[in-house]
């Protein structure tokens, strides 16, 4: 397993390699590394039981806020590393699984849910 934080840079560069238009659109959305997803993360994201959770976001979407929307706490999305890092087993393929956990779960910040997902190919 990497140290904790070689791969919290690795989420921080997924991040910052975004282009800014994402950057200037994400507003309350704190990102963060968990080493494994709890048993309540994986009910939440209705994972079946033998399956696993590379990343989560909880929050409300971008597309459902309005004036309603005020003094919330930041959504939240987790980054798994154990997960990840069973399923990618090298530096360049860990790299590129951060990468693609962060864009899936920041699409689901910006209103895109798993369907339409897989509608683009994203799975």
């Amino acid at each position: 397993m990497l140290p904790r934080a070689e791969f919290e840079r690795l989420v921080a560069a997924a991040l910052d390699e975004l282009p800014p238009f994402f950057h200037e659109k994400m507003s309350n959305v704190e990102v963060i590394v968990e080493t494994w997803p709890t048993r309540d993360d994986l009910r939440a994201a209705g994972v079946p039981f033998g399956q696993t959770l590379l990343g989560l976001y909880q929050g409300v979407p971008l597309t459902q806020r309005g004036a309603h929307y005020q003094l919330a706490l930041p959504d939240r999305i987790a980054i798994f590393q154990g997960p990840i890092e069973q399923a990618y087993q090298t530096p360049e393929a860990i790299r590129a699984g951060v990468r693609r956990t962060v864009i899936h779960e920041l699409a689901h910040h910006f209103g895109i849910g798993d369907d339409r997902l897989r509608e683009l190919g994203a799975y």
